[in-house]
């Protein structure tokens, strides 16, 4: 069965500031710690999904699916283009499975997803 893509809804870094509580300057670390990912939008604003801050902290065990799909040499793009697949086998994408708390299993893929 083909994979289908879900595209996520984007917020500029300053509204993710915003939504997080925090100075844009921290959205901007978080981002360089590799616990973000941002995405270009079509305005050319660096953005992230919504989904990453919606609780009002960075979506847990992002950071963890972040390091593991990047040291399979994943780039920004395709760890949100990643986490947006959706996968019946989970059901969801990657991204609604760690929102749901259910992080361990994407972890397992995401640790697999070089191989």
């Amino acid at each position: 069965m083909p994979e289908t893509q879900v595209d996520p809804e984007l917020l500029p870094l300053p509204d993710a500031a915003a939504l997080l509580g925090v100075a844009i300057t921290e959205v901007h670390q978080l981002v360089k710690d590799a616990r973000l990912v941002v995405r270009t939008d079509a305005q050319g604003r660096r953005c992230v999904p919504r989904l990453f801050v919606a609780g009002g902290t960075v979506l847990k065990g992002l950071p963890a699916v972040i390091t593991l799909l990047r040291d399979n040499q994943y780039s920004d793009e395709e760890i949100i283009d990643w986490l947006y697949r959706a996968d019946d086998s989970l059901p969801g994408t990657p991204a609604q499975a760690l929102a749901d708390n259910r992080g361990t299993e994407v972890k397992r893929r995401a640790q697999a997803a070089g191989y």
